[in-house]
Formats: structure tokens, C-alpha cells, sequence
């Protein structure tokens, strides 16, 4: 049978107006933020788990692609359909169904706003700390996918250390339950924290119950600019050797800077070559105290300013320049690559280091900003896509940037996730065993393939 024809046999299993077959509707479903994009034969719009079930039940049967998609603002393609097929998007699946303050945990359907659910639990005194920078824009079950983080995992951990229990549908379309509502759980292997991250390629996410955390009463930051990377690093190195453990440290070279400065016309940016936000969170006078520490400790290293802000709105003014970033760099014209590498933390400042000399190895500007606190910093290779060979040139300073970092111990990505993007590097990032143990657990899962086909695995 035709793939057509498997199409409109399984549009009549669905419910009526959850599979769409339209060209010009298909195509807004082929890509993310990344450069790649194929438009799917079909996108399934589905509204509950026993849809799912049904579709993937057909698709594993006559062997047709499924891609599951959240809000599509992922930075590797991992949302592509790369073979074609179907797209699932769970965006329709917008449902919080439960919040519990006695229980400390949410239950949500994927297609939950990151944000919307932080918003509805913080109304209860809950918190949900995963903190990704599309947090307005981006689904709980696209962070389960990724298993997302952001400036607070210093402190509290990524997406994969709230996921208590997961409604999983499998390749064959069998319904199943993994994990609980309890914040202790050890009933035989951890299978929700196996699905986390994983990308899409072992089953569609449907529920998740997620673990809460009373909310922080009060929050406090400092916005501070150096007049060099080395300096910065330093007072990195000496608020951890204090014993601070901020809920978030965020630094941004001089590229970024200089870029950050031109969109806001910031006055404190002129002539900054590093700047560091630092966060605390906790009881009012607690946090009170650490931060006085804090900027004593930083003042006497000369910063070319400080800033300080007491309370949740005045701390996001500080964050609103951190959120800038990425628009001001696409601001320069030129294509940001954004690699998400990690290094380990003592291995920062080597990091700054090596991006100037990749710099002036490649001749690509180089801008790098991100979570300093756990090593997780945004390298942004930035190229001037008009120019010939401009691509391989970047594959070549890309190839330099991801083997120094394996060399020090690091990862390729802690955040977005393989996907396409890196799909040539998975080779150098994991070993042949290590590999090979992938593809058990995709095989075991999905012996057809069906699920996200053409990615790393």
C-alpha cells in the first residue's frame, strides 16, 4: 500500500481534524531553530494518549516515520523529519491536571508552556526551577526530550531530576506508566529517567508528573562587569572557594558584550570585556547576608561596575540582558552556531582561552555565554554564510572546538541534545561499546525504527 493511501486509512482512525495532510500545513511543521528542515507528508495534531496510541499503533504496523515535536524551538534539528512521514505534535496536549501542595508535584500533558506551569505553581508557594532561556515559548515535553537546564541547574538540577513518573506510548503503541508520584522510587529500573533525553527516539512522552520544591522566598543578584575574562574567572573560582552556592552564575565575553551594547545602547557595557550575573535564592535575611558577602568579596577584584537587585523583579531586569544575548548577536548578520558544550568547571578559563585562539585559527568571531556556574557555556561560532567554503571552514573550527573539549573531559552538548547538528561528532563523543549499547535500547524499544528515524542512532 501507498504511503497516500496508509495516510488517509489512518485519518479515518483518528478523530475528526487531528491528522492533516495539506502541503502548505505540513510544511509548517519541518523544522526548529536550526538550519534544517524537511516538510512531512502528514502532521497528527492529537488531543490524548489513546490518539497517540492508535497512531503509533498504525505507523509501527506499516512501518511510516513518526517524529514527535513539542513547540519546535530546539537548536539541533531534533525535531526534523528527516525520512518524512508523520510529525506528532503533542501541542495540543496543554493540559495542567494537577497540582499538589501536599504531595509537592504536577501533573502535566507535554504540551504544557515551561513557563505557564513555573506561573501556576509559584501561585501556590511551589516552585518548578528548570529554567530553559525559551521557558515563554518552549513545552515541558520538549524539555523532557532534551532534558533541558538553564542558569539555575547550578543549584537545582536539570529537567531530569524533576521527572518523578512518565505516560510513555511505544513504538507499538502500548500504553505504559514508568516511575511515580513519590519523590523516592526504587520498584526495579529507573525507566522515566531513561526516556528523558532521549530525544524522541524511544517512545512519545503523554503525562508526566514532576517534583516541586516549596518557593524560594526571596531572591537577590548582582550584575557585574569586568575588564577581563581572567578577572572574571577568578572571581568564579573564589565565590565557590567561599563556600556560595548561588542558584545561578551567567558569564559573556567581549563579542557578546560589545553586541549586547550596540542593541541596548547600555552605558555600564562600554569598555567591558566580561560580565558575571550571580543569584542567590532562599530565606530573606539569609540571602541577605551571602550577597553583602558576595559583593564585598567581588569589589575588592576592581569590577568596572556592580549592580545589585533585591526581589524577583528587580532581579529579572538584571536577567533581561541576559536574554538579549541571542538576539544581539544575530543582530551582527552573521549565523549563529550555537554549540552548548561542557567543560569541567576548573577547565573554564582554558575554555576562553582556546575559543580566542579557535578565533584567530579560523578567522570566524567566536562569542561565548552561559552557565558558568556548571561549565555549561554557549561557544557561538559566528560566520558569514555568503562566503565561499564558509561552511566547511566552520565544520573545520567546530572538529577543533568539540576534540578539545572531549580531551578535557567534557561533553558536546548539555542541554540541546544531539540531534542532527551533531550528528557528526556522535562518533567522536561516544565510544563503539557505548554506541552499541544505544542502539540495544533503541532496537529493544523500537525494533522498526519508526520512532525520529535518520537521527544519531
Amino acid at each position: 500500500m501507498s504511503l497516500e493511501r496508509s495516510l488517509l486509512r489512518l485519518r479515518k482512525l483518528l478523530p475528526a481534524g487531528e491528522l492533516h495532510l495539506e502541503k502548505s500545513f505540513c510544511e509548517r511543521y519541518a523544522g526548529d531553530k536550526w538550519f534544517a528542515a524537511r516538510r512531512p507528508d502528514a502532521v497528527a495534531l492529537l488531543r490524548s494518549a489513546e490518539s497517540v496510541a492508535a497512531l503509533l499503533r498504525f505507523a509501527n504496523q506499516h512501518k511510516i516515520p513518526v517524529t514527535a515535536r513539542g513547540a519546535g524551538f530546539g537548536y539541533v534539528g531534533g525535531c526534523v523529519p528527516n525520512l518524512g512521514g508523520i510529525v506528532l505534535s503533542l501541542e495540543r496536549m496543554r493540559r495542567i491536571r494537577e497540582i499538589s501542595a501536599e504531595d509537592f508535584v504536577a501533573v502535566v500533558e507535554p504540551g504544557v508552556i515551561t513557563q505557564t506551569l513555573q506561573e501556576a505553581v509559584e501561585k501556590q508557594g511551589l516552585f518548578y526551577p528548570p529554567d530553559p532561556a525559551s521557558r515563554a515559548d518552549c513545552t515541558i515535553g520538549g524539555n523532557i526530550a532534551t532534558n533541558a537546564g538553564g542558569p539555575r541547574c547550578l543549584k537545582y538540577g536539570v529537567t531530569r531530576d524533576y521527572v518523578l513518573g512518565l505516560e510513555v506510548v511505544l513504538a507499538d503503541g502500548s500504553i505504559a506508566r514508568v516511575g511515580s508520584r513519590t519523590h523516592k522510587n526504587k520498584t526495579g529500573f529507573d525507566f522515566a529517567r531513561l526516556f528523558v533525553g532521549s530525544e524522541g527516539m524511544l517512545g512519545v512522552v503523554t503525562e508526566a508528573t514532576l517534583k516541586l520544591l516549596p518557593l524560594p522566598p526571596h531572591r537577590a543578584a548582582l550584575s557585574i562587569g569586568f575588564k577581563t575574562m581572567k578577572a572574571a574567572a577568578q572571581a568564579i573560582r573564589a565565590l565557590f572557594r567561599a563556600g556560595f552556592l548561588p542558584c545561578a552564575v551567567e558569564v559573556a565575553d567581549e563579542f557578546t558584550l560589545a553586541a549586547a551594547q550596540k542593541r541596548t545602547g547600555s552605558k555600564l557595557l562600554e569598555g567591558c570585556q566580561a560580565h558575571l550575573i550571580v543569584e542567590l535564592d532562599g530565606q530573606k535575611r539569609s540571602v541577605q547576608s551571602e550577597i553583602e558577602g558576595v559583593e564585598r568579596m567581588v569589589r575588592a577584584m576592581r569590577p568596572t561596575f556592580i549592580l545589585h537587585a533585591h526581589g524577583a523583579q528587580r532581579c529579572e531586569r538584571i536577567w533581561q540582558l541576559r536574554r538579549e544575548f541571542s538576539y544581539s548577536l544575530r543582530d551582527t548578520g552573521l549565523t549563529k552556531l550555537n554549540q552548548d558544550i561542557v567543560v569541567p568547571r576548573g577547565r573554564l578559563e582554558d575554555l576562553f582561552q582556546f575559543a580566542a585562539r579557535l578565533q584567530k585559527r579560523h578567522g570566524f568571531p567566536i562569542a561565548c555565554f552561559g552557565h558558568a556556574g556548571d561549565g555549561n557555556i554557549h561557544v557561538n561560532v559566528m560566520v558569514d554564510v555568503s562566503k565561499p567554503g564558509a561552511r566547511a571552514r566552520s565544520d573545520a573550527a567546530l572538529d577543533d572546538l568539540f576534540r578539545q573539549v572531549l580531551a578535557w573531559g567534557g561533553v558536546i552538548t548539555g542541554e540541546h541534545g544531539i540531534g542532527l547538528a551533531k550528528k557528526r561528532w556522535w562518533p567522536l563523543a561516544a565510544g563503539p561499546e557505548v554506541r552499541a549499547l544505544h542502539r540495544k535500547v533503541k532496537e529493544a524499544l523500537d525494533p522498526r525504527g519508526i520512532l525520529n528515524p535518520g537521527k544519531f542512532i
